[in-house]
């Protein structure tokens, strides 16, 4: 196939002088071709629409996207519109993609192995992010695999393709979705994509996510002998049953079949499987009101990175789940080896509980009410003692004083720089909240 523009071309900025030049091919898709540019020595990439693709509806939607901003750095927004004198059309500029982020299909097929602290945090920041686009009046329309790339060692995600969002409630009906990924009005063809349907589909890629595993493939999608187009509307459409709805087992995971699901459902803690179960059972029958929205997500996948604890045998994450705790006095033994978990040190801020691990860190999104979900810098650190390892402190990197509160009813101040000593009933107040140590 030959490509739309040459390598070393010079493609102009609409509203500048600036030139960019075309220096690799990086992939095409179903309206044009993107290649890795030059911008006065800036890399960049760079879309060409295909001809039939750069009509005045793309080329007015992409005008409005460049003049509302991207919701936050994690989209690799339209930054300004291209053209050429050499060849009709059109193009844009946007970011470049660094080399560290990896697509959800190289999750989905093994080819790399994030630890559930990253998944847990690409969760935070997918949910974060389209609350941030949503916030702006703006619906993404194909939430899915080939939208979002993540970074597995850190779980920083980057969404793609931000092309086709439009604001909510104007989208036309060229952009439907991606199969599997489309809420069941829009696949039934009641629903045309809106903020309200990107709620299911953003549900559905992190239970991809979470679980390698699709929420609603299980004995009937297995019993399907064709899998045509018919028989994808009933599974995703006219009949979707979770796999794990708890009132309704006709398609429950099926052995050999389904094995991921299966597993990595029972490792995650129940307020999650609370939640993925309320979004894809009320958020099914009731669309309006039953999806659950990216706040509650964003809160959850929190939830979820803090409560994260290891197994003292195999090393290996587990998860803190208080709501079995509290039923039956302890933990299930450590999914991979089945040996007894200890569990560490807990810090309890208000209702929220975080694992002191040895590697556990706190950042102002813990301590400052008005940085919530800020990750940047941490403020604390949990280190060990350099003469006793037996001895575990929880150290102050922030620029604030702390006091503490010890058991005996002792006040100390931490200065930064300093450690305290993770002891059983010591209060730490970190300014504009309080915390206790629990062990």
């Amino acid at each position: 196939m030959n490509q739309l523009l040459k390598l070393n071309q010079q493609i102009q900025l609409e509203t500048s002088n600036i030139a960019c030049e075309i220096e690799r091919f990086l992939g095409s898709g179903g309206q044009g071709e993107v290649y890795e540019s030059n911008m006065g020595g800036k890399p960049v990439a760079l879309k060409w629409y295909f001809p039939q693709q750069a009509t005045p509806e793309q080329k007015a939607a992409l005008e409005m996207l460049i003049k509302k901003g991207a919701p936050n750095e994690k989209f690799l927004w339209p930054i300004g519109l291209t053209f050429s004198k050499e060849i009709k059309g059109f193009g844009y500029i946007m970011p470049l993609r660094e080399s560290c982020y990896k697509s959800i299909v190289d999750l989905m097929k093994g080819r790399i192995e994030p630890s559930f602290h990253a998944l847990a945090m690409a969760g935070i920041e997918l949910s974060h992010s389209f609350l941030q686009l949503h916030a702006k009046g703006l619906s993404y329309r194909d939430i899915s695999f080939g939208n979002v790339f993540f970074n597995p060692d850190t779980g920083e995600i980057r969404i793609c393709d931000n092309d086709n969002v439009a604001i909510d409630g104007e989208a036309s009906a060229g952009i439907l979705g991606t199969p599997r990924f489309m809420a069941p009005e829009v696949v039934r063809g009641e629903a045309k994509p809106s903020t309200q349907t990107d709620l299911f589909s953003l549900a559905v890629l992190l239970f991809y996510i979470l679980m390698i595993h699709h929420p609603l493939e299980g004995k009937r999608e297995a019993e399907i002998r064709c899998f045509d187009l018919p028989a994808m509307n009933k599974l995703y459409g006219t009949e979707p049953v979770f796999i794990f709805d708890p009132n309704n087992d006709s398609n429950r995971p099926l052995l050999g079949c389904h094995d991921n699901a299966m597993t990595y459902w029972h490792i995650y803690p129940q307020f999650l499987r609370e939640v993925f179960t309320k979004s894809f059972t009320d958020g099914i029958r009731d669309p309006q009101n039953g999806r659950v929205r990216e706040s509650e997500w964003r809160a959850v996948m929190d939830r979820l990175r803090d409560s994260i604890l290891y197994c003292g045998n195999c090393g290996n994450e587990n998860f803190y789940d208080i709501d079995l705790l509290n039923k039956s006095g302890r933990l299930n033994p450590c999914w991979s080896c089945q040996k007894v978990i200890r569990t560490p040190p807990r810090l309890r801020i208000e209702k929220h509980i975080i694992m002191l691990n040895h590697d556990t860190q706190l950042f102002p999104h813990h301590i400052d009410p008005q940085n919530l979900y800020d990750f940047s810098k941490p403020v604390a650190a949990v280190n060990q003692h350099p003469k006793d390892p037996n001895i575990w402190g929880l150290r102050n990197l922030s620029d604030e004083k702390w006091v503490i509160t010890l058991a005996d009813g002792s006040i100390k101040d931490v200065e930064p720089g300093q450690n305290l000593t993770l002891a059983k009933g010591t209060e730490i107040s970190f300014g504009k909240v309080k915390g206790e140590i629990r062990l």
